[in-house]
Formats: C-alpha cells, sequence, structure tokens
C-alpha cells in the first residue's frame, strides 16, 4: 500500500508540477512579448518613408537601452533592396531576416544567431504609406532575465513539491500503519489462540474488523464441530466394528465349525459400516469443497437401470419434474437414491413409484419413494433410522440402507420422512433436499 501510494503520488506531482512549470513559464514570456510588443506598436507609428525610399522614424524610441551598445534590447527594419536600419544597441551587428518569411501578424520567437546572448523576437512585416517595400520591423530582447526568472520559479517549484510530496507520503504512511494496526492485533489474537489453546476470538478489536474476527470464529467453530463429529464417527465406527470383531475372534478361539459362515457374515456388516461412515465423510468433504449441483430425474434414470437387473419382477414407475436441480453432488444422490429405491424392491409386493418434486416446495425439491409392501408402523419409524435397525430379519441387509439416506441428506440440509403410500399402501419415504441455488441452514 504504501508503494502503490508513493507511486501515485510521484506521478502526480510529477504531472501537476510539469503543468503549473508551462503555466507559470508561459506567463512570464507572454509578459515579455507584451512589452516587446508595444515597443513594436510604437517603432510601426513612429516610421515613415523618405524622399530616397528609406524608412526612418520620426521620433526616437522610449526605451533608453536602445542607444546603448549591446545594451540588451535591440530594434531592427529591413527591406528587400534596402540596407538594415538597426538600434544603436546593435552596434557592429544586425538582426537575420528571412526574405521570403512575411509575418503579417506580431510573430514571437527565440533566436541563437548571437553566439553569447539568446533572444527573444518579436517580428511583423508590414507595407507603409507611400513604399511598395514590404519592411520587417524587428524588436529583440535578451532572454538572460526571462531565463533566471524560470529558474526561480522552477526552483520554488521543485522545493515545493519535494516538500509536498515527502509529506503526502508521510501521511500515506501513516494512515497504512494506523489502518493496518487492527490487523496486527488480529494476528495477535490469532497468535494467542494457537499458544494458549482457545478456541475462540475474544479480545476487543476496532469496529473495522469486527466482521473478519466473527468470520473467523464462525471458521473455528466450524473446524471445532467437524472435529467432534470426526471423533464421533471414529467412536461409532470402532463400536460398530467391535461386536463383529469379538464374534469372530470367540468363534476362531472356540474353533467354530461354522466359522466360514460366520465370518462372511460378520465381515459383510464390518463392510456395510465402513461404507456407511465413508460415505458420510464423503458428503462432508464435497460439501466443504463448493456448491455442488445434480439433476434429479438423470440420477433416478441410472439407480432404476441398476435396481432393475436385480428385481426384475418388480414394475418401477417414474414422474415428476424432468428438469429438477439440487445442491448435492451427483454421486451423494446417486447413493441415497439407491438405497431408497432398493429398500423399496426388496420390501415391497412388486411395485415402486418414485415422484420428483412431488409437493412443489420453494427450496426444497421432495422425491417420494412408494411401494406396495407392508409398511413400517407408525410407532417404528423413528427407530429405523438408527443404525443396524431391521424390522424384516428375513431378508438379507445389514440396517444401514436408512441410516446412511438421513446422514447424508442432513449434511446438505435435507431431511427424510417415513409414512404411508395412498395410492400403494406401502411405504411412502418423502426424501427432502435444498434446490439448486438455495442456501438452506445448515
Amino acid at each position: 500500500m504504501m508503494v502503490i501510494a508513493a507511486g501515485w503520488i510521484l506521478v502526480l506531482l510529477l504531472a501537476g508540477g510539469f503543468a503549473l512549470d508551462r503555466v507559470l513559464t508561459d506567463l512570464v514570456e507572454d509578459n515579455l512579448d507584451e512589452q516587446l510588443d508595444y515597443l513594436l506598436t510604437g517603432m510601426v507609428a513612429s516610421a515613415e518613408v523618405g524622399p530616397d525610399g528609406e524608412v526612418n522614424t520620426y521620433r526616437p524610441l522610449g526605451d533608453q537601452r536602445f542607444l546603448e551598445p549591446n545594451s540588451g534590447l535591440y530594434w531592427q527594419i529591413s527591406g528587400a533592396g534596402h540596407e538594415d536600419w538597426p538600434s544603436r544597441s546593435l552596434w557592429d551587428r544586425t538582426l537575420k531576416v528571412n526574405p521570403e518569411h512575411i509575418d503579417n501578424e506580431v510573430h514571437y520567437y527565440d533566436s541563437d544567431q548571437f553566439p553569447t546572448e539568446r533572444l527573444r523576437i518579436a517580428e511583423r512585416t508590414l507595407t507603409l504609406p507611400d513604399s511598395d517595400t514590404r519592411w520587417t520591423f524587428i524588436v529583440a530582447s535578451a532572454r538572460e532575465d526571462l531565463d533566471a526568472q524560470i529558474g526561480r520559479i522552477r526552483a520554488i517549484l521543485v522545493w515545493s513539491f519535494a516538500v509536498l510530496g515527502l509529506g503526502l507520503f508521510v501521511m500515506a504512511a501513516l494512515q497504512t500503519f494506523y489502518g493496518l494496526r487492527p490487523l496486527r492485533r488480529v494476528r495477535m489474537a490469532i497468535q494467542r489462540i494457537r499458544t494458549t489453546g482457545s478456541n475462540r476470538v475474544t479480545d476487543p478489536l476496532p469496529l473495522e474488523v469486527q466482521p473478519l474476527v466473527e468470520e473467523l470464529n464462525l471458521l473455528l467453530e466450524h473446524s471445532e464441530k467437524q472435529s467432534d463429529e470426526a471423533r464421533t464417527h471414529a467412536g461409532n465406527l470402532a463400536h460398530a466394528l467391535k461386536t463383529p470383531l469379538t464374534v469372530l475372534i470367540n468363534a476362531a478361539t472356540a474353533r467354530d465349525p461354522g466359522l466360514s459362515k460366520l465370518v462372511h457374515r460378520e465381515t459383510r456388516v464390518m463392510q456395510r459400516q465402513v461404507e456407511h461412515h465413508l460415505a458420510r465423510a464423503r458428503a462432508i468433504g464435497r460439501k466443504a469443497a463448493g456448491l455442488s449441483r445434480a439433476k434429479v430425474w438423470p440420477s433416478a434414470e441410472a439407480v432404476l437401470r441398476a435396481v432393475t437387473r436385480l428385481y426384475e419382477s418388480t414394475r418401477f414407475d417414474l414422474a415428476g419434474n424432468r428438469n429438477a436441480e439440487l445442491a448435492i453432488e451427483r454421486q451423494d444422490l446417486d447413493e441415497i437414491l439407491g438405497n431408497l429405491i432398493e429398500n423399496a424392491a426388496k420390501y415391497g409386493g412388486g411395485s415402486v413409484f418414485v415422484t420428483i418434486d412431488a409437493e412443489q416446495r420453494p427450496n426444497l425439491c421432495t422425491i417420494w419413494v412408494e411401494d406396495d409392501g407392508m409398511g413400517i408402523p407408525e410407532e417404528k419409524r423413528d427407530e429405523i433410522f438408527d443404525r443396524g435397525a431391521r424390522l424384516d430379519t428375513g431378508k438379507p441387509g445389514t440396517g444401514l440402507g436408512l441410516a446412511i439416506v438421513r446422514d447424508v441428506a442432513e449434511i446438505y440440509g435435507g431431511d427424510v420422512e417415513l409414512g404411508e403410500s395412498e395410492d400403494l399402501g406401502g411405504l411412502l419415504v418423502k426424501l427432502s433436499l435444498p434446490r439448486a441455488g438455495t442456501s438452506p441452514a445448515n
């Protein structure tokens, strides 16, 4: 910030200094040009043509310097075919005139025709009465005093702008230092969090950085929550694996003759437990990675094609909004729909209906999965979401499907409800997930 401020100050001061230098220099030169124009007008007014065709002045010009040799103020009248008539101050010198250059108006310019003296010249060409000659009237002044004035002006400008630039840079540096001071206090507060083990920034800080502190505390809270969830899931996974491992160890120690079947059954339970926790961990990771988008219809069609191969005798119907899009990863949506549709086919009586966007809610898309099975009693609908809970133990399974559905749906801000299908008479699963472009509460 200080480097950028210093760069802009330098650029603006250089531009302003250059512009002011040109303005003041032009004012000083214009003042000298007005004096030369005054003298030139007086010289033209006093000029007349004599009997021999030569021009002369019937009265002397008022400035005494025209009579002093090499005084720095000169005049001269020149005409084609006539000798130059110079002022006495030119002594043995003459002013150069370009006969092809004609100035009907006063022309001002600088000249280096005298090696030791730079001149500022006012020149005009006109024809006098009773003469056919075009006469060039010239008044010249040495630029020494003019250049000295311009030098003094530039010196004042340089020192003034240098002091101004230094003052502005000091002010910018102080503003940067004090403006960023709250951020240094935030850094110290974060350092205290790391060294003292605190989990929040509680130091009194200026209002300017309070939103940053609030976001930082929310980030710390989110990280703490994720750590707690990770520990909880690790403990749940360890607890879920503990029982099958104990069964296997006891069977192996006792040399159970049915060890092979037991190993197959218990390892499938452990595999399903691991898959459940991995699915939840993946969902949390994908949600934290950024905004997700998934269309429901293609996902439901893909799941139905896969489930149809397993349950060829079951009739599947898909209806509803083909354009519904959810704020969820496609892989997680496939996981949820796969569990719901497979359960409906497994425990139903041969018919499964899937309706997308069944309730037309503004921020949530509701997906109904219905079957014609026995359903679930109302008093059992809450406990069926518990890991390992199964009402029909006669069919293969681990009781983790609905638990996975509920956990992943809640991660994305949705929910799952169970009811009774009015059309088929079996179980109705209402899955609600946020639409794409909405921000549901976590």
